[in-house]
């Protein structure tokens, strides 16, 4: 331990601040190693999560959120906007011909949701643990003849974006799309990096998370997550599209209500528990929200499935997906927010995403942090942050 803090540079009240956590073998090495990750990566000692709510008590209703509505009003492409305060909705906003019961595309917030869903499957055993290799589960495809990288992909890897593979997203998207196999394809590309190194996202890594869930649980990803997730959660889980094989699409266009998407949240928020039940293991939310990486793209930080930034001085992590798809979970304030948007083309698209991060930050997260008597600056990774849709 002290060498890794010698080669991280890291002072021993960081440690202090991780040792509360310790997580099982199952869930990987320990938030240790991912301190030693972060430090190698150049991700400070203000990036360390911090999850435990604010002790302050605030009557919810006595603060205002008519600015965060008339925001709301003065973006286009808004069309849902609900904000849960400590288990009270007090915000339910719906535009621009936007209804309650209508589902959204949610795009590559679904990667949270694949997120959850591997995590529920290692905590059934169903999948030995994050440093699982993931050549096994694809023997056709990963044999003794293909690059010995590949071999070392792990559960952890596809999570992160750091699979190594070149990408499916972006400039490949298309041609991935419309190839015969999804599967094939995203395994077939070829290394543009080392397994466990630099962030290459690609919704290639989750739709292989999509079949190896296909795998082990003996059921398709949506049966599995009505099961495991959409049943106690109590919420009708719409299916989505499917590759020709009917793998379920990992990590891209499934459907939910806003207020789905906000149940999904409060799970996280409650420690992935509804009522008595432990719906997603305690363990997998924690080591969800460590910073695993960074995109050289927007300078956002990324843990499983998840993104993660500072708004209005309070550690948000978020599922986020194109076009303004949004989840926020902000457990220092006990607060979640959902925004769902159109993500069809036009000239207000490239604006959208600056406006809702300000609304959420400025309108929502802001009024909410003073009225419980914290500060609202602050910003450890602010700096370059864009508004562009490249992750």
């Amino acid at each position: 331990m002290t060498g890794c803090l010698l080669v991280a540079g890291l002072s021993p009240a960081i440690v202090a601040i991780m040792s509360p956590v310790r997580l099982s073998s199952k869930w990987g090495t320990g938030m240790l190693a991912a301190v030693c990750l972060l430090a190698a990566q150049g991700l400070g000692p203000s990036e360390i999560p911090k999850t435990k709510p604010s002790p302050a008590t605030v009557d919810v209703s006595t603060v205002s959120f008519e600015a965060a509505a008339a925001a709301a009003e003065a973006l286009p492409r808004l069309r849902s906007l609900l904000v849960s305060w400590r288990d009270e909705l007090v915000v339910e906003q719906y535009l621009h011909g936007a209804r309650a019961g209508r589902t959204a595309n949610i795009k590559s917030a679904s990667k949270s949701v694949i997120s959850a869903l591997v995590g529920i499957a290692i905590g059934r055993g169903l999948i030995e643990g994050i440093d699982a290799p993931i050549a096994p589960f694809f023997p056709g495809v990963l044999g003794d003849e293909v690059d010995a990288r590949k071999k070392e992909i792990t559960i952890e890897d596809l999570l992160s974006m750091r699979a190594g593979l070149e990408t499916t997203s972006n400039r490949n998207y298309g041609r991935w799309v419309h190839s015969a196999n999804w599967v094939r394809f995203a395994l077939n590309q070829p290394m543009d990096g080392a397994p466990g190194g630099r962030m290459i996202y690609s919704t290639g890594n989750t739709h292989l998370l999509s079949a190896i869930l296909t795998k082990v649980s003996g059921k398709s990803t949506l049966e599995f997550a009505r099961e495991a997730l959409a049943g106690p959660l109590g919420i009708d889980l719409s299916p989505w599209p499917q590759d020709r094989q009917g793998i379920y699409f990992g990590g891209n266009d499934m459907v939910m209500t806003p207020r789905q998407m906000l149940a999904f949240g409060k799970l996280y928020l409650h420690g992935g528990r509804v009522n008595e039940e432990q719906v997603v293991p305690e363990e997998w939310i924690e080591t969800s929200w460590v910073p695993r990486t960074r995109s050289h793209f927007s300078n956002r930080l990324y843990g499983y499935g998840w993104w993660i930034r500072e708004l209005a001085g309070r550690r948000v992590y978020y599922a986020w997906g194109f076009g303004g798809q949004f989840i926020f979970v902000v457990p220092e304030i006990e607060m979640v927010v959902v925004a769902t948007s159109s993500d069809a083309p036009g000239r207000e698209r490239r604006g959208h995403l600056g406006g809702v991060y300000d609304l959420v930050e400025s309108h929502v997260i802001a009024p909410a942090a003073s009225a419980m008597g914290l500060n609202t600056w602050g910003g450890f990774d602010s700096a370059g942050l864009t508004d562009e849709e490249m992750p």
